[in-house]
């Protein structure tokens, strides 16, 4: 009888009460959490497979490893059965079921091993990304091939190009540095890019937010496209309204490039920028109109990531970077502003 209760007491200190039962409670929550929006969608596996496999996974991660290795041979084979029936039922595969069973398991056990952050945060991800099927395909049934170019391109100039570019002047002046003249060109393509897919999915909810959008984008080009198809579609008294709002925006996106190059010069930039921007919506309030809001204007703007674009924005900004530090070194501030002007009309 002794060695009986030492033995309780001995599987107490190896499995506190509270502690264990703070981590099967939250491996339970996930699997509940996950297997609910199973069970919304109608899949075959729902709440009570995810909430057993979660617990499975945090009941084997306490225990020694090979308890552990069964268990997720058990929940693989599981997810086997499943797509081998829907193979011979329906002649189709529960992938993305059978994927979240799996990382519903490892999830469990990660909170079995007191990991309860990660797993929390990673299993309202999973469902969150499991409940947004019906956004992802429609969004990915209107991605164009130019667009996905663009995102590998980005990813291409961020991850293989700039490692490459030497961290040093290159030139014996010092007025050229590639890999920080890199990090603008690629900072300016990202909200260029990040703007256009806004554009892209909300800009058919009127012509004052495409015409905010398409100006964080790409101001010029917008502007050229509000000039010839707002008269063009009878919207003539819009096509100031458009292009102010395409100036507005204009002005915030080169404040926020300012906030990011060189924030110690945004409280003196301030006031012009504001100064601009109250004038421009003092003229759009005098001319907007309610019924604006109902119209609906598709702005079709090319992607502003490609290789034509970029080189040419580099080499663009480059000769303005080299040609403002020397004016600056040997002209001083005059040199620099006369630059600057006659690189922001170019």
């Amino acid at each position: 009888m002794h060695s009986w209760i030492e033995r309780l007491h001995a599987s107490s200190a190896e499995f506190p009460p509270l502690v264990t039962a703070v981590k099967l409670g939250v491996a339970l929550a996930i699997g509940l959490l996950i297997g609910f929006e199973r069970q919304w969608s109608h899949k075959d596996f729902g709440v009570r497979t995810f909430s057993l496999a979660a617990l499975i996974g945090g009941l084997t991660a306490m225990m020694p490893m090979p308890v552990l290795i069964t268990g997720m041979v058990g929940v693989l084979i599981l997810a086997a059965l499943l797509n081998l029936r829907d193979i011979l039922a329906s002649q189709s595969v529960e992938g993305t079921t059978s994927a979240a069973l799996i990382l519903t398991f490892v999830l469990g056990a990660l909170s079995g091993e007191g990991h309860i952050f990660t797993a929390t945060a990673c299993g309202i991800v999973t469902t969150w990304l499991l409940s947004l099927k019906p956004q992802f395909r429609a969004f990915a049934g209107g991605v164009k091939p130019e667009e996905i170019r663009s995102a590998l391109m980005l990813g291409l100039f961020g991850f293989v190009v700039w490692p490459l570019l030497p961290n040093r002047y290159i030139d014996p002046w010092e007025l050229l540095q590639p890999r920080d003249a890199w990090v603008t060109i690629l900072v300016v393509a990202c909200i260029g890019f990040v703007n256009y897919i806004l554009l892209r999915v909300y800009g058919k909810r009127g012509v004052a937010l495409t015409a905010v959008l398409g100006g964080m984008v790409n101001s010029t080009a917008a502007t050229a496209e509000f000039a010839e198809t707002l008269p063009a579609s009878g919207l003539l008294s819009q096509t100031v309204v458009a292009v102010l709002l395409t100036s507005v925006a204009m002005f915030a996106r080169n404040l926020l490039l300012l906030a990011i190059f060189a924030h110690d010069a945004v409280p003196f930039a301030m006031a012009p920028m504001l100064t601009m921007t109250a004038i421009a919506g003092f003229f759009v309030w005098r001319r907007h109109r309610p019924r604006d809001e109902e119209q609906e204007m598709d702005l079709n703007l090319p992607s502003p990531v490609s290789f034509a674009k970029v080189f040419r924005m580099g080499g663009l900004f480059i000769l303005i970077q080299v040609i403002g530090t020397a004016a600056t070194r040997w002209l001083g501030n005059a040199g620099l502003l006369a630059v600057s002007m006659v690189g922001g009309t170019v």
